[in-house]
């Protein structure tokens, strides 16, 4: 396969939702589509609770494992902690614009330490026995994306990275919060596509405001490696993933209806196991986004998912308001 076919269409790492469940039901509806987890620490992995943080389920290949931090001695130690977890890939975040992260020094505050963020990808890429890529930003606060972009991708390939996911907007790291910073700066898919022209070896994918595939297509038809869609994948899946291998020329018949048929075996196991049904269909509730039903789908699961003993009946009884519907 081709480097970069696998990456021709990504469902971006989001905190508190692409966990491992989330994964596996967007695995049903592409088989493709290259995944990715929530950002994990590295101190998490040092000092928490492994199996936790890293295990999933072997159907949710190819997966990737988003890393967060900025000690290259760490980040070391976690690639090397992960690795019998069997990643297909392990990702510095250098994007993510929170609080949270700021203090800790990580994030799209490293977009100002290219020399930083090329030791931490080497310490990383030591212990790793699969690519290291990073994710960033086109820069931060008043910097010059122009000239900071092309500088810290220059500076990181010559550290070996040669795979970037660049989420076309800047971060402001004074002044808007996280979910603003998603939305308030504004996108500059032209500059990532410059990019690309500059540096034709590498593997350049594009994230930020991609909501359908129609839109995927026309950036990979014009010369990008790969895109990545983050919030539009959670919120309307269906109309996302469903479909989405077309990008890979292959057809699927797949219905909504048939991927929360699918899902029905790994509730089972996962409540057997006990887990609590609701931690599963959260994921799920925008499945039938902008289709008759979907409100009566969405209340079903919103009231009963968490409900002591909840399991697959919750779930059948929610499908029904939308397949019962009248003709």
């Amino acid at each position: 396969m081709h480097k970069n076919q696998s990456h021709r269409l990504s469902v971006a790492p989001m905190m508190d939702w692409t966990d491992r469940n989330c994964r596996y039901f967007h695995r049903i509806m592409s088989r493709r589509a290259m995944l990715y987890t929530e950002m994990v620490t590295a101190p998490a992995i040092l000092h928490g609770p492994k199996a936790r943080l890293l295990d999933f389920s072997g159907e949710e290949h190819p997966v990737a494992l988003q890393l967060g931090g900025s000690d290259p001695r760490e980040l070391g130690e976690a690639v090397r902690i992960a690795r019998p977890w069997g990643y297909d890939e392990v990702n510095l975040n250098c994007g993510c614009p929170s609080d949270r992260v700021q203090s800790g020094c990580f994030g799209a505050v490293l977009m100002k330490d290219p020399d930083l963020v090329a030791e931490c990808v080497t310490a990383m890429q030591a212990e790793a026995d699969v690519p290291v890529t990073v994710k960033c930003r086109i820069g931060v606060d008043d910097q010059d994306e122009e000239a900071v972009l092309p500088a810290f991708i220059e500076r990181l390939a010559r550290a070996g990275i040669t795979h970037f996911i660049i989420h076309a907007r800047k971060a402001w790291l004074q002044g808007l919060s996280p979910k603003e910073n998603r939305e308030i700066p504004p996108l500059n898919y032209d500059l990532v596509l410059r990019m690309k022209a500059r540096f034709p070896d590498l593997t350049i994918c594009l994230n930020g405001g991609v909501a359908d595939l129609a839109s995927a297509k026309t950036l990979l038809d014009q010369g990008l490696d790969g895109v990545m869609t983050g919030r539009a994948a959670y919120h309307d899946p269906g109309h996302v993933l469903i479909g989405a291998d077309r990008l890979w020329g292959e057809e699927r018949l797949l219905s909504r209806d048939g991927v929360v048929r699918q899902m029905l075996p790994y509730i089972d196991a996962h409540i057997a196991d006990g887990g609590r049904l609701h931690q599963i269909t959260r994921h799920m509730l925008g499945l039938f986004h902008g289709l008759p039903g979907a409100r009566g789908w969405r209340q079903v699961l919103s009231t009963k998912a968490s409900r002591e003993g909840a399991g697959g009946d919750v779930v059948l009884e929610a499908l029904e308001q939308v397949t019962r519907l009248p003709a």
